[in-house]
């Protein structure tokens, strides 16, 4: 089934972010029906930088081709920031990442260099110039079945009503999917879906410590938001097994106090198919 045709059904779609090939195998792996490829994560992992407007596209479509060569049948959410310019940019974009296996592309209102959708100083492009990024990215794709998520930062910048506007604007040139980012309360999120729910399917961002409160993924679909993504949890959650891991080693000299919290060598070639490989190679001796 496709991500466009589950959003067609009655369940939420929850899609955990992802930053490479290991990090999506292990979603899927987990059951899910989407990741999303978190440009937040990215930067965090690539660069060790924030997520600030580092990122090029070919950053993103590398990993983005890592992943579908790695998982060709799970349904892709990439965050394409910006789309790294203005329309003819966006169209440019929209090539690039659909080659590189998106399922669905997220462009957002923000100005360039842009931000994280939760840090402060956010500054936004104006609703006509968005809204014409967006029917240039519709007309860009070559697969009906490639969602264009519109993504609004302007809360934060101009205040609900206006980014609720926005969001009709960009509903009306053609995006698949809208995204208010930074909704700052419940209340806020069921406002969205009483403007927004019969537009369009609405994509709600839960980031921890962020400005928006983070809700079950059962709760969001009550509300009525069809899709869920936390994105930056999967580093988040890396970062603090790591750092208490290297932790470990430095005060004891070796991992064996750490075992019982690592994947065994068997374990982790069982992961990513290594019996499996070695079997296929055997074929051709």
């Amino acid at each position: 089934m496709t991500l466009k045709q589950r959003l067609q059904g009655s369940g939420i779609v929850t899609a955990p972010g992802v930053y490479d090939a290991f990090s999506a195998l292990l979603v899927e792996q987990a059951g899910f029906q989407a990741a999303y490829l978190s440009g937040a994560s990215i930067a965090y992992t690539r660069l060790g930088r924030p997520d600030i407007g580092f990122l090029s596209l070919e950053d993103v479509a590398s990993v983005a081709r890592g992943i579908r060569e790695r998982c060709p049948t799970l349904p892709l959410i990439v965050d394409a920031d910006t789309g790294f310019g203005n329309a003819l940019n966006v169209m440019h974009t929209v090539r690039v990442l659909e080659r590189a296996g998106a399922t669905a592309i997220q462009l957002e209102d923000q100005a360039m260099p842009k931000r994280c959708g939760h840090l402060d100083g956010k500054t936004v492009i104006s609703a006509a110039e968005m809204a014409g990024k967006i029917r240039a990215a519709c007309d860009a794709r070559r697969d009906a079945n490639t969602l264009v998520i519109a993504r609004t930062d302007a809360v934060a910048v101009e205040g609900m009503e206006a980014a609720l506007a926005r969001a009709e604007q960009y509903a009306e040139a053609g995006a698949d999917v809208l995204f208010v980012e930074a909704l700052r309360s419940r209340d806020d999120m069921t406002a969205a879906i009483a403007r927004l729910g019969k537009r369009a399917p609405l994509l709600a961002n839960m980031v921890e410590g962020g400005k928006t409160p983070v809700l079950p993924a059962a709760e969001l679909q009550d509300i009525g938001f069809r899709i869920v993504i936390f994105p930056g949890g999967t580093v988040r959650a890396l970062s603090f097994a790591l750092r208490d891991y290297l932790a470990s080693l430095h005060a004891s000299g070796t991992t064996t106090p750490y075992l019982d919290r690592m994947l065994s060598f068997q374990a982790l070639n069982d992961v990513i198919g290594t019996p499996e490989m070695l079997a296929l190679g055997k074929q051709y001796e």
